[in-house]
């Protein structure tokens, strides 16, 4: 597979008199920078901070931690599960500070890997990244066009929205969000800054609304202690676990800002910082939330009894005392979703752009080209969103579809970041121990915790959210999976066994060769690496 090393385009061009040095260490990768390098840490952190949309996310997943524990489940589950992501994202930012390209998870499992096991371990891990990315947008998007749908209940509260109802509104969110990305693809910069300020706000507007005119209020005891596992059917304690879906699944999207590298100046610094502070700041956001919506939850039979399946704009309605009041609110988390669809379905283009550019998805040199008017990769976003419209067609199937979106979502983009981090533990960790964003001497403890973690959510988030289950209501993320792993296996026989070799490997640098590139580290040729890829970078500037 053969790359070029210089700029690709006049836009990039440009770029490369911005900051040079990115550009040279995407060259040693392999990769000509076809991209143009024009978003910042803020705006890569607001997309991260978009994509897991931590009001939204925690408002459409409600009804699984109010039906698997409700207090404890809701307040605890988030707190734990902040914690160990905020574990994962420092374990992925110190990968990339030494690989900042747009492969992310994939080209990391490769250049971390053996030449032996090189390109199965970046075919296995770039399609997980690719189907996590596919199906976050299409939960993310769903979710949204649920919770539009809803807002007419506030209103017309016998209104049940049918499932052609409910596929078409998730079709115009997805049209939307599409149309943002191609003819607001220069103010994507912008757009992600926005979200920022727009969620703050947002949580500010509804605290203090709820607070202020709730009538009744939850005691201390309640908020912070209490546990009812009732409605769920299965054993109060595994409740708790199969209940930190709710969590798991909103802190998930901040490694597919990785995605984002190469329209980063200086990404080998940027893209980790905003990778950590997204999660950071994520998780103090959604305590803050939980707890205000806690302290004023209204009766927990009457939300999980809502026909929709969103209980909040009832919440909403239920503690304002009025549609209008309820709708306000709904409409804060409306703009929330606007962004998260958007941020999303822009990680998803880019990493179908980034995996196609290797060969590893069928029809490979359509994807894989980036538009020069709009200087996007516009068909790999265009195939994101008619998978993810053709996904959505499982409603049909399952009043639950929603469910196995959010599973799948979380099982692929949690392997994904797992298989980088297992494999740099079995190197023992020499391709980072010179990383600008190390974790140093809790590197090992932090990296094999995360993984036991991941393997437990594989099988957590498998299970239904209660019991007895029903084929319309059974969690079909595992069918999911195995759907698109059967695609994976198909197309490696197909092709991938014969053409294809993983991320191209820099052929100038010779075996221990050391080459002084910002955030890049030094690598092997492929036709001579023997198997000991470790990185020895150098943080001296070029």
């Amino acid at each position: 597979m053969k790359r070029s090393t210089s700029g690709g385009s006049a836009t990039a061009a440009g770029a490369a008199a911005a900051d040079p040095s990115a550009d040279v260490a995407l060259a040693k990768m392999g990769y000509a920078s076809e991209l143009p390098r024009n978003l910042s840490m803020m705006s890569v952190l607001g997309m991260s901070f978009a994509i897991m949309a931590v009001p939204f996310g925690l408002s459409t997943t409600l009804y699984i931690t109010l039906t698997d524990g409700q207090s404890v489940t809701i307040l605890w589950g988030w707190v734990l599960v902040s914690l160990i992501s905020l574990s994962i994202a420092a374990s992925l930012a110190e990968i990339c500070a030494v690989y900042p390209t747009a492969g992310g998870v994939y080209y990391w499992s490769a250049m971390l890997s053996t030449r032996k096991y090189a390109p199965v371990a970046s075919w296995v891990t770039g399609w997980l990244t690719l189907v996590g990315n596919w199906t976050v947008t299409l939960s993310i998007n769903f979710s949204g066009g649920q919770l539009i749908l809803s807002a007419i209940t506030l209103w017309k509260e016998d209104f049940v929205p049918n499932q052609y109802q409910t596929i078409l509104m998730f079709w115009a969110v997805m049209i939307v969000c599409m149309l943002v990305n191609v003819f607001g693809a220069k103010h994507l910069d912008l757009i992600n800054k926005v979200c920022i300020y727009w969620t703050a706000a947002s949580v500010v507007v509804i605290l203090v609304t709820l607070l202020s005119m709730a009538d009744t209020r939850r005691s201390g005891e309640f908020v912070f202690a209490h546990y009812d596992a009732s409605e769920s059917g299965w054993p109060s304690g595994w409740a708790f676990f199969v209940g930190l879906l709710q969590a798991a699944y909103t802190l998930t999207g901040y490694g597919m800002v990785a995605s984002m590298c190469e329209e980063v100046q200086n990404p080998e610094r940027e893209v980790p910082k905003a990778i950590v502070l997204s999660v950071a700041a994520a998780g103090v956001t959604g305590v803050i939330y939980l707890l205000g919506i806690l302290f004023v939850l209204p009766d927990v039979k009457m939300l999980l009894d809502v026909a929709n399946g969103q209980p909040i704009g009832l919440l909403f309605k239920t503690v304002t005392g009025s549609a209008g009041g309820g709708f306000g609110l709904l409409f804060l988390l409306l703009g929330i979703l606007f962004f998260a669809g958007v941020g999303a379905l822009t990680a998803a283009s880019r990493c179908t752009y980034a995996f196609a550019r290797d060969g590893a998805i069928p029809g490979s040199r359509i994807w894989k080209k980036v538009d020069k008017r709009f200087d996007i990769p516009l068909m790999a976003l265009l195939l994101s969103t008619a998978v993810d419209c053709l996904l959505g067609l499982i409603y049909f199937g399952s009043s639950a579809a929603f469910n196995s979106f959010t599973g799948v979502a979380t099982i692929c983009l949690s392997t994904s970041y797992g298989m980088p981090i297992l494999i740099s533990v079995l190197r023992g960790r020499k391709a980072v121990q010179h990383s600008s964003f190390s974790l140093g001497r809790f590197g090992y403890a932090i990296n094999i915790a995360m993984i036991f973690w991941i393997v437990l959510a594989v099988v957590l988030f498998c299970m239904p959210v209660s019991l007895p289950v029903e084929a319309a209501s059974m969690n079909y993320a595992s069918v999911v999976f195995a759907g698109f792993a059967l695609i994976s296996l198909a197309w490696y026989f197909v092709r991938g066994r014969k053409d294809f070799t993983g991320p191209p490997v820099p052929t100038d640098v010779r075996p221990g060769e050391q080459v002084e590139v910002a955030g890049l580290a030094v690598r092997d040729s492929r036709a001579e690496r023997n198997g000991d890829v470790e990185g020895v970078g150098s943080l001296k500037k070029i």
